[in-house]
């Protein structure tokens, strides 16, 4: 049985092609339409109040017919919301930013499987330990926030040797099925995907946002630690913008002498006041400078081009498995 064979059949899916949990703009939407064309769909839970989180969660399996995953940042306290999500039978949970061998061994006794992303060979060999059922591992590549210094080409290979019979998934890069090809070279089973959804329908972006992923190239993207109101210390990938072009101009200053701090310059669909350094992304409904806030993005957005559903960018992802 082969690798990605493998991990189709530990989770339950038709496909190795996993959706990454790229915050709020993961929709419930996005993520079932995902799985429902044979993926692994998946939701960011780490920041939802509870209300939201088993609302997502419901609305998510109610259209999927099939398994997805929840993603925690075990930067945060997380301990409620993933018993919420395990009571609710989530069959997926993934964990970022940190090994825990306590909330792995909790989704285990819940029934469930979980994932681990890790950004080097150290962290790897741990979350082997601490009994992931799958690894990803996130080169330095990857949009959004950024756990690794070693690019994903040299960064799989280690990991797949690393870590034995345990699946890995390549993250960080990876938007077409050339990509997907090259990663199952390097030993991968599977692919774990963020950039390439942020040009789908289904995803919950702001149009402006949207626009930029699909006119983007790979030199558009900045790796900082700009945008960390909310999350500090924190290395991320993003589009540079008006914020990051000022900022640049500025001298790269750190907090509080940046340009603009603590100015308001939208706000959230929630209605809440979005300033300008804050970590999160503009969705849809969001108001205001939506331009100015963090447009998270890899390097691959140099190959997404146009606007695509969900089904026919997993079918696109797809066609790098048919001729391996």
């Amino acid at each position: 049985m082969s690798p990605s064979e493998k991990l189709c059949r530990r989770f339950g899916i038709r496909l190795p092609i996993v959706q990454a949990p790229i915050g709020r703009v993961a929709s419930p939407e996005l993520a079932s339409a995902v799985t429902r064309a044979g993926g692994l769909g998946q939701l960011a839970c780490t920041w939802d109040s509870p209300d939201d989180l088993r609302a997502r969660i419901d609305a998510t399996r109610a259209l999927a017919k099939g398994p997805f995953a929840v993603n925690f940042v075990l930067d945060f306290p997380i301990e409620e919301k993933l018993a919420l999500a395990l009571d609710r039978g989530v069959p997926v949970v993934s964990f970022f930013w940190g090994v825990s061998e306590e909330h792995i061994a909790r989704v285990h006794l819940a029934g469930g499987l979980a994932l681990q992303t890790v950004g080097s060979v150290n962290e790897a060999i741990l979350a082997a330990k601490a009994g992931a059922d799958a690894i990803v591992a996130q080169g330095y590549e990857a949009g959004g926030h950024v756990r690794s210094n070693v690019s994903t080409f040299i960064l799989v290979p280690r990991v797949v040797d690393a870590v034995g019979d345990i699946p890995v998934l390549a993250a960080g890069g990876i938007a077409d099925a050339r990509g997907v090809r090259a990663a199952l070279a390097l030993g991968a089973a599977g692919v774990w995907v963020g950039t390439r959804f942020l040009a789908s329908t289904e995803a919950d972006i702001h149009p402006v946002y949207q626009e930029r992923i699909v006119s983007a190239s790979e030199e558009d993207t900045v790796y900082s630690e700009l945008f960390d109101i909310g999350w500090p210390n924190a290395p991320l990938r993003t589009l540079r913008n008006s914020t990051v072009r000022a900022w640049e101009e500025a001298g790269r200053p750190l907090s509080p002498h940046r340009p603009g701090e603590g100015q308001i310059i939208g706000k959230r669909a929630s209605g809440a006041d979005m300033l300008r350094y804050d970590f999160g992304s503009p969705t849809r409904l969001a108001t205001g400078e939506t331009e100015a806030m963090a447009h998270y993005a890899g390097q691959g957005v140099g190959l997404v081009r146009a606007v695509r559903s969900a089904a026919d960018i997993v079918e696109e992802l797809a066609a790098g498995l048919a001729t391996s």
